[in-house]
């Protein structure tokens, strides 16, 4: 009756710390290549990092029953987690080295329920609007055939990376 999934993850220090030694899209290219760790949600969820460019980010996902919420679809969390990931790693791409992201905020719009039957989703993530200490991102998840499914604005806080401590 009941299902077991198993999954692993890398140490996140490791990518952590290269984040702030990178270019933004250097260092997501260098995780989409697997140069270096995907973030341990990305492994508990079980999506990936499919493009990334220049203010664009593009994850995907194969819906299976464990993320399903009690009634047999799709939990929004896991909607609100890939919209969240594509449009924080847009912003990510058009840092320098030296800057981090964090979201501010995440407002997530659910059109259409997503299930196994669904197939594979993509959420797309650009940045609309990039200052010097925020940037604001839009996300979209769409399934095979371009239907929209979800929709989201992020706005991010744009810091400087801590430097070593002695």
């Amino acid at each position: 009756m009941g299902r077991t999934r198993t999954y692993h993850w890398d140490d996140p220090a490791i990518s952590a710390e290269a984040a702030g030694r990178m270019v933004g899209i250097d260092f997501l290219r260098e995780v989409q290549a697997g140069r270096l760790p995907r973030a341990p949600i990305s492994h508990t969820v079980d999506f990936a990092l499919d493009e990334v460019e220049p203010g664009r980010a593009v994850f995907s996902l194969i819906p299976g029953e464990e993320h399903y919420n009690p009634i047999g679809s799709v939990h929004g969390g896991v909607f609100a987690t890939l919209l969240d990931s594509a449009a924080g790693c847009a912003v990510q791409s058009t840092l320098p080295q030296g800057v981090a992201y964090t979201s501010l905020d995440l407002t997530v719009k659910f059109l259409r329920p997503i299930t196994v039957d669904t197939g594979p989703v993509r959420a797309i993530g650009t940045v609309v609007n990039k200052g010097r200490q925020t940037a604001l991102a839009q996300a979209q998840l769409v399934d095979a055939k371009d239907r929209l499914l979800a929709h989201a604005t992020s706005s991010c806080m744009l810091f400087p990376v801590p430097g070593p401590r002695m």
